[in-house]
């Protein structure tokens, strides 16, 4: 945990919410899915920008385990995507030394796509740059769900005594049970809420709702907002001095 105080370092994680990809493409009288297009672009360039910044670690809200009540066509267009970005990135997320992992329920995806994601995993597992982690089919619920079953057949078969679950046992069971907490957590397009994101790891985080929908989402205001949590107060429920 970082240490309280004002004019810390940067965020080593920021997690996104990327929303508006579908707006964006309204206002340009495009289909939903051009705008979704956009944003998968736009993933590369802030990806790019994090070595500089100082980002270890990159968290993506790609695919939730509520989109599935979007039209087929949508989703369907998403799926298509996604195993295309994957397809196409994953010979130069080695090069640029970015370890991809995914998390979120596997079993809905199709098993092109999630031969895709273990091929992407497996390809960049020894790169030790920028740690990017795509959530898709993701709900923070869901993925509490599927920890506190795990943690409790641990339980039942005698492998965890149920006096040892305590909050520092569960994190052991999540998706991201590798990965720090996020510091920061940005979404775009001027909504304020979490939308079922990261809920356990986010009880600490600092939080930036913006009004730039998702495909104009700059590396510059990226470097902005990681720029200003630095500024902020940081004190996990302590007294500054």
């Amino acid at each position: 945990m970082a240490q309280t105080g004002r004019n810390g370092p940067g965020p080593r994680h920021v997690a996104i919410i990327m929303d508006g990809n579908g707006r964006w493409a309204t206002q340009r009288g495009r289909p939903r899915l051009f705008g979704h297009h956009a944003g998968a672009r736009r993933v590369r360039e802030i990806v790019e920008a994090c070595p500089a910044l100082n980002v270890d670690y990159l968290t993506i809200f790609a695919f939730s385990t509520e989109n599935w009540k979007r039209t087929q066509v949508e989703v369907a267009g998403l799926m298509s995507l996604f195993r295309r970005y994957i397809f196409k990135e994953m010979q130069d997320f080695v090069k640029e030394n970015v370890r991809v992992r995914f998390i979120g329920d596997r079993v809905k995806l199709d098993r092109k796509l999630i031969g895709l994601m273990d091929e992407a995993e497996a390809m960049t597992a020894h790169c030790t740059g920028t740690n990017l982690t795509i959530a898709l089919n993701y709900g923070g619920r869901d993925e509490v769900a599927r920890a506190t079953k795990r943690l409790a057949e641990d339980v039942a078969k005698g492998r965890l005594k149920p006096e040892d679950v305590d909050e520092e046992t569960l994190p052991k069971y999540l998706d991201t049970c590798v990965l720090p907490d996020p510091d920061l957590v940005i979404r775009t397009s001027g909504e304020a809420r979490i939308s079922n994101f990261l809920l356990w790891q986010s009880a600490y985080s600092e939080y930036e709702f913006i009004d730039t929908l998702w495909p104009d989402f700059t590396a510059e205001e990226f470097a902005r907002l990681t720029g200003s949590y630095g500024l902020r107060d940081r004190r996990y429920g302590a007294v500054t001095a």
